[in-house]
């Protein structure tokens, strides 16, 4: 039988019955890399040598009675978190030598519960593209269609899930980086609550590891099932240990609702700031219909939907003044010169990203005042509904784009031009206030690309949006191996 295909809660139960050993899964993996990855370049640095070590002593483990949540899993990691022994480049040419001596505390967390670790997925140069290729490891391909993308920051862990190397992979999601690759590939991910799961360790290169609160950034799931995105993020859930988890321990609340038709749903196929594309409003009504058939309620408009405009220019200073933070001084000025010459006619999202990077404290405080109200907002909405089906981005996966000039890039909506960042606006409903968003696939589109969906779901109630998950993957099945 081949194995590379097979969810990680099938594998688990394969090893339990003695159907198949770790080393055999992993030396699966393996082959199946050194096979297929020439062409689509998601495992940048293999770790094959370890993981076999690693394999068997799981199966040792096994053997001697020990059952680990993970125990003899192949998985892979993204390559921005540190791994003891292997490079930690960010994808930056001038850290590319740079080898951390202590591993991030979410690879400590699936080691501990007995992954075997493959090796490390590729990314975008610093993970700020909605692409993954640099110049340190090159351009992951979309195993659907090399010529496109297979989506940004986690694209290499995405197509690592897509093309059967390893059943689970973590990444992390600031701007859709683990819900836009699950979407592009055809693949699950889950965007925690803000603060859930711990991301001491997945730094920038020659950083310190400190157990630092990140602003908008979470770690989290990718995998092939929903079952295995809750199994995975069981493991990486819980606090920092050397803070929060000095005093805390997290225990989820259970999913809202076991039943599809008691689940109710609001439906948002439409942004004010950017269209939805054919492809994905196609996907949107797939799952829409799916519910209405099982019985849950389904509403597509509602008074208590937080201004999605206000939302996504709240979401577009604190992300972008985030991300400028850490740039040298002089690239900091000249970006606060060409903000200060933008008319003040000029309110496009190009713009309001522009004037973010020279964001002053007083102004950063009064977006986090208006993020609280949003935060409020759902709160409110969220007592009347349980989960929002929405867009993740306009479009399916598109060609390569390597243009230097991202802010000249381009994403083609239905034949008509926007600007390439505008299609974080999506992403963004669900980063800005911290809520938790699953991404599951819906299907192929008539030219065989994936076309995805998020489940957005209240704070730290993230097991009602993966719940809902497993359900429709129930009804309208998952994912599907490329051809």
């Amino acid at each position: 039988m081949e194995w590379s295909f097979v969810s990680a809660e099938d594998l688990a139960a394969a090893m339990r019955a003695g159907e198949v050993t770790s080393i055999e899964l992993t030396e699966e993996a393996i082959a199946r890399i050194e096979r297929d990855d020439k062409t689509i370049n998601a495992i940048c640095v293999p770790d094959f040598d370890r993981a076999r070590d690693a394999a068997r002593e799981a199966d040792q483990a096994r053997a001697r009675g020990e059952d680990r949540p993970l125990l003899g899993i192949p998985v892979t990691v993204k390559e921005s978190y540190n791994m003891a022994g292997l490079p930690t480049t960010w994808g930056a040419p001038e850290h590319r030598d740079f080898v951390p001596a202590e591993d991030a505390v979410q690879v400590s967390r699936i080691k501990a519960a007995g992954a075997v670790v493959l090796g490390k997925t590729n990314v975008p140069l610093g993970l700020q593209d909605i692409q993954s290729f640099n110049e340190v490891y090159g351009t992951t391909n979309n195993p659907w269609d090399h010529a496109r993308t297979a989506g940004g920051s986690s694209g290499g862990s995405s197509a690592a899930l897509a093309a059967g190397f390893g059943a689970l992979s973590i990444g992390s999601d600031i701007a859709g980086s683990l819900r836009t690759p699950a979407h592009f590939c055809g693949v699950y991910a889950h965007k925690p609550t803000l603060g859930l799961a711990a991301s001491r360790g997945m730094v920038r290169p020659s950083a310190p590891a400190l157990p630092v609160e990140l602003d908008l950034a979470v770690v989290g799931p990718m995998a092939r099932t929903a079952r295995d995105l809750t199994l995975l993020l069981d493991v990486m859930a819980g606090p920092d240990p050397l803070t929060f988890g000095v005093a805390h321990k997290v225990t989820l609340p259970p999913a809202r609702h076991e039943r599809l038709s008691d689940f109710r749903v609001l439906v948002l196929d439409e942004h004010p700031l950017i269209p939805t594309g054919a492809a994905v409003r196609a996907g949107v009504n797939r799952v829409a219909d799916v519910l209405a058939d099982g019985g849950a309620r389904i509403e597509r408009h509602s008074s208590l939907v937080p201004d999605l405009t206000e939302a996504a220019a709240v979401y577009t200073q604190l992300h972008f003044a985030g991300a400028a933070a850490g740039y040298p001084a002089e690239a900091y000025e000249e970006l606060r010169s060409v903000a200060a010459g933008l008319s003040a006619d000029d309110q496009s999202l190009d713009a309001a990203r522009l004037r973010a990077m020279g964001t002053s404290h007083r102004d950063w405080i009064t977006a986090n005042s208006c993020r609280e109200l949003h935060r409020q907002g759902w709160r409110q909405l969220f007592a009347e509904f349980d989960v929002v089906l929405c867009p993740i981005t306009p479009t399916p996966a598109f060609p390569h784009d390597h243009n230097d000039d991202v802010f000249g890039r381009r994403i083609d909506i239905d034949g008509v031009e926007y600007p390439y960042f505008d299609q974080l606006v999506w992403a963004g409903v669900a980063t800005m206030p911290g809520l938790p968003a699953t991404a599951i696939p819906t299907g192929l589109t008539p030219e065989g690309l994936p076309v995805g969906v998020q489940l957005i779901g209240p704070m730290f109630e993230d097991r009602t949006p993966l719940r809902l998950a497993e359900l429709l993957e129930q009804k309208i099945g998952g994912f599907h191996a490329p051809n």
